[in-house]
């Protein structure tokens, strides 16, 4: 086998729009790892958001692996075992509710499988719950209630407004964190040296494999590291436009089993040669 690591982000890549891997791709991806191939799903969900979806692809069985809040957090699905963990320095998460104050977005935070948040209707909340299906806990004071250790906060609003709140919470923490947009409404920031590329790194490692043996698909701002990293780095049809940019191959929609599409045609002998051009 080529490529013996499939590494895929989740929304909008894995899923449909309607937050579902359909039976198609799920009955390609259990030929995969039938044949040896090893599974990764790699989301800026926090676990429990995408513990479901590994569950579905039986990657306990098969032995696959979770890299969860952009690979902060690396867990092998067979042994239960968190295999690489980092936390948010203390005091951020104090900083981010002075920050969302200060720009008018949303705020929150994961404990467990819980949403912490102030605001459980904003609309952009609501996308998380959506995605994840973890339950929402309402705050009524982010500063003072979260006191805890935690891996991610996010700040979320319009995608064009964020765009410009990104660059001034990259100003306000010196490149001492590592700040992000999975989608362009939400605004990740997670300890510093954390992406998914750099927890792959670590994962490769721990595996003792080459990552030119490793193909990574994914649609977001958060996923371009990955996609450079891969030996073969495959964009979504419905990608950001910056994603696709640096692609080795664009691949079906999310909505038309693009990965289904590209891992069939790499198992039944293509080579990725023949597959550029058709999207």
């Amino acid at each position: 086998m080529q490529y013996e690591i499939l590494v895929l982000d989740l929304d909008g890549t894995l899923t449909n729009n309607k937050k579902e891997i359909t039976q198609h791709t799920k009955e390609v991806l259990r030929a995969y790892q039938e044949a040896g191939g090893t599974v990764v799903l790699a989301s800026g969900r926090p676990t429990y958001g995408v513990a479901p979806l590994a569950e579905e692809l039986e990657l306990e069985k098969y032995h696959g692996y979770m890299l969860s809040f952009n690979g902060a957090l690396i867990t092998d699905c067979r042994s239960g075992e968190r295999i690489f963990q980092k936390w948010l320095p203390e005091g951020v998460p104090q900083q981010m509710a002075d920050l969302a104050q200060k720009y008018g977005t949303a705020l929150l935070t994961y404990q467990g499988d819980e949403i912490l948040t102030e605001t459980p209707e904003n609309q952009y909340v609501r996308k998380e719950v959506i995605c994840t299906k973890m339950k929402v806990r309402k705050l009524s004071n982010f500063r003072r209630e979260v006191t805890f250790p935690v891996v991610k906060c996010m700040l979320m609003d319009n995608g064009v407004y964020l765009a410009k709140v990104e660059e001034k919470v990259k100003e306000y923490f010196h490149g001492e964190l590592s700040v992000l947009r999975s989608e362009p409404y939400f605004l990740e920031v997670m300890p510093k040296g954390i992406d998914k590329a750099r927890s792959l790194e670590r994962l490769l490692e721990l595996l003792g494999k080459d990552r030119s043996r490793m193909m990574a698909f994914g649609d977001g701002f958060n996923d371009r590291s990955m996609l450079e990293f891969a030996g073969l780095g495959v964009a979504m049809q419905n990608g950001q436009p910056a994603i696709k940019a640096v692609a080795d191959l664009i691949a079906p929609s999310n909505e038309d089993d693009g990965v289904a599409y590209v891992v069939e045609s790499l198992m039944l002998g293509k080579q990725p040669e023949e597959l550029r051009g058709f999207y």
